[in-house]
């Protein structure tokens, strides 16, 4: 009997390794248009950052003591990170709000999320002088337990960790392991419930980073309601990236998709669009408010007061009547538009607070080095090699068990 469970446990460890080795093998066309732009761009990332971490920081960044914090910083972490926000908030409606009419994108939604976290988080590595020490904020050592950069390393990690849970389902189903499933479906609830506080409290952390920063930021930028700006557009950015992303998604993998899929998609966007439009305007009504309390008139003469106007009314109030009006009159395209300005105002409020509008009265004036922009694309572009990757191959678009590429039993089996 011990001798038959052992060839039994070999067999099906090799079974399990040559699966995974099949997995590896490339699918699809190679030659494609994001292929031959992507891996370019990579390969010259991946040398870049050969010479960066060998001859340091000044040889590929225009980062100095009055600018320490760069692009790596500005869009990989402050923004990447309220990219990464519509994981949280539709996890929330699906297994907390019960609004099942957005399930059929919430594996989607979690990886890319997740993935993002890891790829952004990681690319904090890049910016340190000395990457070793990128624990120090995870121990409390020289920043103490105290600081803002100790709660949001240790929310970034924890989140990281709910997120593996939430998705954990999908690679189990992969694997072909029940019992595992079940058990990773059994502990999603509670995942998502800690994973949602993480979210909301780091959110509001990186803006307390800059509440430190006073009197570098630019007053129209800076506020002590920062944390809370941070958060409410993390809602509303999140839920671009969501209706973004899911457009490509089903496009591009249109093939893993059931029939009607097109319909329910609409649907979906649709109830996205009210639901950024409320935030927005939550957002905008605060921004308003504080403008008005803080006699901020003064500061509208000069260039720096238009390109405030050019945020708030151009990529804010203008999304969040276009969301509205798509919304009530279900034009999916509008919505689709609207989503693009936000993502792009969110862009240009994260950068204006951590580059653009930091420092502003400095004749230090910092500007990214081509190296820091080909390390940025470089980030982005792994981050959708590989989701890409695991979607070929989990059922993250399709329906479990129904629609797709065939299981893992299935692939095994023709291995043999």
């Amino acid at each position: 009997m011990n001798s038959s469970a052992t060839t039994t446990t070999k067999s099906s460890q090799q079974g399990l390794f040559a699966f995974l080795l099949s997995q590896l093998k490339p699918r699809g066309k190679l030659l494609t248009p994001f292929n031959i732009i992507s891996v370019p761009v990579m390969i010259a990332g991946v040398i870049i950052l050969y010479i960066r971490f060998t001859q340091g920081l000044g040889a590929t960044t225009n980062l100095s003591q009055t600018n320490p914090w760069g692009i790596w910083i500005g869009f990989d972490v402050v923004t990447g990170v309220a990219f990464a926000g519509g994981a949280y908030i539709v996890t929330f409606a699906v297994y907390v709000m019960k609004m099942e009419k957005f399930h059929p994108i919430v594996r989607a939604t979690v990886l890319n999320g997740f993935l993002a976290y890891m790829f952004y988080a990681g690319a904090l590595v890049f910016d340190l002088g000395r990457p070793w020490h990128v624990i120090n904020p995870i121990i409390g050592n020289s920043f103490g337990y105290n600081s803002v950069l100790f709660l949001v390393a240790w929310h970034f990690m924890l989140y990281m960790l709910a997120e593996l849970i939430e998705f954990s389902p999908v690679v189990m189903e992969w694997l072909g392991l029940k019992r595992a499933r079940r058990i990773a479906n059994g502990l999603t609830l509670a995942a998502v419930i800690f994973g949602v506080s993480l979210s909301s409290l780091h959110q509001s952390g990186l803006g307390a980073l800059f509440l430190m920063a006073k009197p570098k930021i630019h007053p129209l930028w800076y506020s002590e309601f920062l944390p809370v700006f941070f958060v409410v557009s993390s809602i509303f950015s999140g839920i671009s990236m969501v209706i973004i992303e899911s457009s490509i998604s089903h496009r591009v993998f249109k093939m893993q998709l059931g029939p009607g899929s097109h319909e329910k998609l609409d649907d979906i966007i649709i109830g996205l669009a009210r639901g950024a439009a409320m935030a927005m305007f939550v957002y905008y009504f605060f921004k308003a408010l504080i403008f008005i309390h803080d006699g901020q008139w003064a500061l509208m003469h000069d260039g720096w007061g238009m390109w405030y106007l050019l945020e708030v009314l151009g990529f804010v109030l203008v999304p969040m009547v276009m969301y509205a009006y798509g919304a009530r009159h279900r034009s999916v395209g509008i919505i689709k538009f609207a989503a693009g300005m936000t993502l792009i105002g969110i862009l240009l409020n994260r950068l204006n607070v951590s580059i653009i509008a930091f420092n502003w009265n400095s004749a230090d004036t910092y500007v990214p080095h081509w190296m820091e922009i080909v390390v940025t694309l470089t980030v982005v572009f792994a981050e959708i090699w590989l989701f890409r990757w695991i979607v070929c191959r989990m059922p993250v678009m399709r329906e479990p068990g129904k629609i797709g590429s065939p299981n893992r039993e299935r692939e095994m089996r023709s291995l043999n």
